[in-house]
């Protein structure tokens, strides 16, 4: 794997991590119940920390990218190994 493909690979687990870490432990303005005029219920009440959840979502992008970087230079799981349909065909085959 390449410097560059390694970064494209964490750049993609990080903002993947970020849309899975984003929505936990939300609390909206309509579950606290103060809404301030012109926003929607929806929206974060004042207790949101995005800084926290960039480094939550840091750190967690690190781990999964560290153990899916590991698999792909270790390669000891091929794409061989997840076809299950027998669609790639016999190993060494030229077809």
């Amino acid at each position: 794997m390449s410097v560059l493909s390694a970064i494209v690979l964490l750049a993609v687990v990080w903002f993947m991590v970020l849309f899975v870490v984003l929505p936990i432990r939300l609390k909206t303005q309509g579950d606290v119940g103060e809404s301030v005029k012109g926003t929607h219920a929806g929206s974060p009440a004042s207790s949101f920390s995005m800084l926290r959840k960039l480094k939550i979502t840091t750190l967690w992008a690190v781990l999964i990218w560290a153990l899916i970087a590991s698999v792909i230079l270790w390669g000891g799981i091929t794409v061989r190994d997840i076809d299950f349909f027998d669609r790639m065909g016999p190993a060494g085959s030229s077809g």
